[in-house]
């Protein structure tokens, strides 16, 4: 794992740069990101061409949190973690639960401290000191320093060394331009970002010649073998992860049911045949997601079928269900605005009966109008008759425990979630109650019908695998009564 002290301390340049010159080396990498971003997973995903995972122990128990981790990097010769926030920053101010000090314990994982290092002499001493004796578990086995200048480096690697007997992997010197910009939901996309690409390789360059690569993989090498329960689906994907449109056939396996929990075993038969055709919209405006998510569908029976509501005319046809994720649609008002007949075919879809799961920026989606940042108001989807807006601020920020609602029409019990958005709706729901994790802070919110689930919170499907069973549950009754 990759850390730091704080935020903007340069981790996920330096976990890009050091995956993709591990790439070049030939290695096989599996990459996660720590908590519930979407955005630094996409840069992973561009660094080395598949999906990144996201790990967070407030959504996933220890043995759920292991098992993710292994299925997702058992083909790889090295998983590298990225940390959220500052290492000891997690579920509230007083305390670490959820954050990548958490998840670096749960998961045994060495961990590699990025140290800001400009403008700071002997004092650096006393910081490291800090981190190093703060730890429950002694997860912290190496440092980077961050933004040190070549000549200072060899004197303050070897003090360090000396006074705390921890090890100095290497450097990373100022790099200006390759600098990422960032805009109100964290960093800009990295297709938006200009030469991406020759930025990468020249930060691979600059850390070739910086960080000690044998010293790292000796320091990854020491992570202990790890023991977890299964999860309740075994992966059926193949090694093509850039396509969601792969075959599968209904079957839950019996005895990896109830692995988390649960329980019960899923409703669906294992001799259904027929898989449920899923829309996902997937585009530049719809473009968060969980993969963890996407495959536990395709491992329960779904076709996720991939539509853009901005360059599409329709949805695909012969749906069972249907996915609208979060993202930027505030970005792309006009275009989504003028699409007038993909407008027309969801909001006759969704009135009509598809299941269907909005999320965030697919919740927007579906309102009469949406006011951007610039108060220029665009028509959406219209399902709803209430409208959304700037709000100028973050509204509700953070992980949540949703309470008391239902899922489809069904009871599943209470949903760990999270929310992170600048727009509200004048209508955000009522379905369930919304707690803080730490704290008394809680509201109401979730437009929740026996088709529809629909609001600002996220959902990690592995936090309650009940969440797809129930979908998926009301996808099949669709399809049945479609073919009737």
């Amino acid at each position: 794992m990759l850390a730091a002290p704080s935020s903007g301390s340069g981790k996920t340049l330096i976990t890009c740069g050091l995956l993709h010159l591990l790439k070049k080396r030939g290695m096989r990498l599996a990459s996660f990101k720590c908590g519930p971003d979407f955005i630094d997973p996409m840069f992973h995903t561009k660094v080395l061409g598949t999906r990144c995972r996201n790990l967070d122990t407030f959504f996933t128990d220890p043995d759920t949190t292991r098992a993710l981790l292994v299925r997702n990097a058992e083909d790889a010769d090295l998983a590298v973690l990225e940390g959220v926030m500052g290492y000891f920053d997690g579920i509230g101010i007083d305390s670490s639960r959820a954050g990548a000090s958490d998840l670096a314990a749960v998961t045994d994982t060495p961990v590699l401290l990025i140290v800001p290092a400009k403008g700071v002499g002997r004092s650096i001493l006393p910081m490291i000191r800090g981190f190093l004796d703060f730890q429950e578990k002694p997860c912290i086995r190496g440092l980077i320093l961050n933004r040190i200048s070549p000549s200072l480096y060899p004197r303050m690697k070897e003090m360090i060394e000396r006074e705390l007997q921890v090890p100095v992997a290497g450097y990373v010197p100022e790099v200006k331009d390759c600098a990422l910009e960032s805009r109100h939901l964290g960093l800009l996309m990295p297709d938006e970002i200009a030469g991406f690409q020759g930025k990468l390789d020249h930060l691979a360059e600059v850390l070739e010649g910086t960080l000690d690569l044998d010293l790292i993989l000796k320091i990854a090498g020491e992570a202990p073998a790890l023991t977890w329960k299964d999860l309740p689906w075994k992966s059926s994907l193949t090694e093509d992860h850039s396509c969601f449109t792969q075959q599968y056939t209904m079957g839950l396996p019996a005895q990896h049911a109830g692995a988390l929990g649960t329980g019960q075993q899923p409703h669906m038969s294992p001799d259904q045949e027929k898989r449920l055709r899923i829309g996902l919209a997937r585009d530049e405006a719809f473009c968060f997601f969980y993969a963890d998510n996407l495959d536990l569908l395709t491992d329960m029976g779904a076709e996720l079928v991939p539509f853009s509501p901005i360059h599409d005319r329709a949805l695909p046809e012969h749906l069972d269900g249907l996915m609208l994720h979060g993202g930027y649609p505030e970005l792309y008002g006009k275009a989504l605005g003028e699409n007038v007949s993909m407008r027309s075919s969801v909001r006759e879809a969704v009135r009509g009966g598809l299941p269907t799961i909005a999320e965030c920026g697919g919740f927007l989606y579906l309102h009469r109008t949406l006011t951007d940042q610039g108060g220029q108001v665009w028509p959406m989807a219209g399902v709803f008759a209430e409208n959304a807006f700037y709000t100028g601020h973050l509204t509700r920020f953070g992980y949540m425990t949703l309470s008391g609602g239902t899922m489809f029409g069904h009871q599943i019990g209470n949903i760990r979630s999270h929310e992170f958005h600048y727009y509200e709706s004048e209508n955000p729901g009522d379905a369930y109650l919304a707690k803080k994790p730490s704290g008394n802070r809680s509201w109401r919110c979730i437009r929740s019908t026996d088709t529809l689930y629909a609001g600002f919170p996220h959902l990690y499907f592995y936090a309650n695998p009940k969440i797809a069973e129930t979908f998926l549950e009301k996808c099949r009754e669709y399809h049945d009564n479609r073919n009737l």
